[in-house]
């Protein structure tokens, strides 16, 4: 941060606008972040954003960075496979070497240079009890929870099964992923009283034993081209309901990830592509609540 502006870097996983802020030698960017100044940021064209990644000095010894991350609407998330991808490409483009480790609020996150100008990220495991998820009350089995849309002799989403990828995500497995309106149902759904932490919404259609053609309305940013930790959740409960293997190509509106949910530890793995966009300045204004790019 200097004076009045913060430094960024605008990239993209597969199409998810992610926004990077390094303050791991500016922790004063930190409080100027506020949620209104998130907002803002989000809503300027050149600065748009579906996740920001604010990289912050390093709490555990052997990790590069810890990593807030916020939502266009300046909600915090726990974890996010895209943006994650990004900052590891900027960091061992930094530091030369072919890995680096972040720390988030959903644990530890170690990625690589998967070769091909590919990153490849350990999102860990999953968490699937209700309330580790959360949920509002108890289903002992969250592969299939109850929940439906429409009718209830004829609904037209039902029985999703809720992962926790580091935040949590209900994917509702269909026979054709562009035939519902997720635009019109995913913001009912996002904020449903059996989330009360709200989730990631998805339409997951397996067209293959190792694909799956998704389609994700995130929670804080809406629909997205592109979700990581719902890609992973969504194979996972591919893998629980035994509709795929373990590692499965994930096709998004922007692109295809590779998933695998590893069977000796339990870890979900993502590789997937990044695009570094541009570099800039963000100008706030005095009372760090509105902001702008600089001119």
């Amino acid at each position: 941060m200097t004076g009045s502006t913060i430094r960024y870097a605008k990239m993209n996983g597969l199409g998810n606008e992610i926004l990077v802020v390094d303050a791991r030698a500016d922790v004063v960017v930190a409080a100027a972040l506020t949620p209104d100044a998130v907002r803002a940021i989000a809503a300027s064209p050149r600065t748009a954003f579906d996740q920001l990644m604010l990289m912050l000095p390093p709490r555990t010894p052997g990790t590069d960075a810890f990593v807030r991350i916020f939502n266009a609407d300046g909600s915090m998330s726990g974890a996010c496979g895209n943006g994650t991808r990004c900052i590891a490409a900027l960091v061992m483009a930094e530091t030369g070497t072919g890995h680096a480790t972040f720390e988030t609020a959903g644990g530890l996150l170690p990625a690589w240079d998967a070769g091909g100008g590919l990153i490849g990220v350990d999102m860990g495991a999953p968490r699937l009890a209700w309330n580790e998820i959360p949920l509002a009350e108890p289903f002992h089995d969250t592969s299939a929870i109850e929940l439906q849309v429409g009718p209830i002799d004829a609904p037209i989403l039902h029985s999703p099964a809720v992962v926790n990828m580091g935040n949590p995500h209900a994917v509702f497995f269909v026979d054709d992923a562009e035939a519902i309106d997720l635009a019109r149902i995913g913001p009912m759904l996002e904020n449903h009283p059996i989330f009360p932490e709200r989730a990631n919404i998805s339409l997951a259609q397996v067209t293959a034993p190792d694909a799956i053609t998704l389609r994700v309305w995130e929670r804080g940013a809406g629909l997205t081209r592109a979700c990581g930790s719902a890609a992973c959740a969504t194979v996972v409960a591919a893998v629980r309901r035994r509709l795929t293997g373990r590692s499965v190509t994930v096709t998004l509106p922007g692109g295809p990830l590779l998933i695998e949910w590893r069977e000796r530890d339990g870890h979900v793995l993502m590789t997937g592509s990044f695009e570094h966009e541009h570099d800039g300045e963000i100008a706030l204004d005095a009372t760090l609540t509105a902001a702008q790019p600089a001119a």
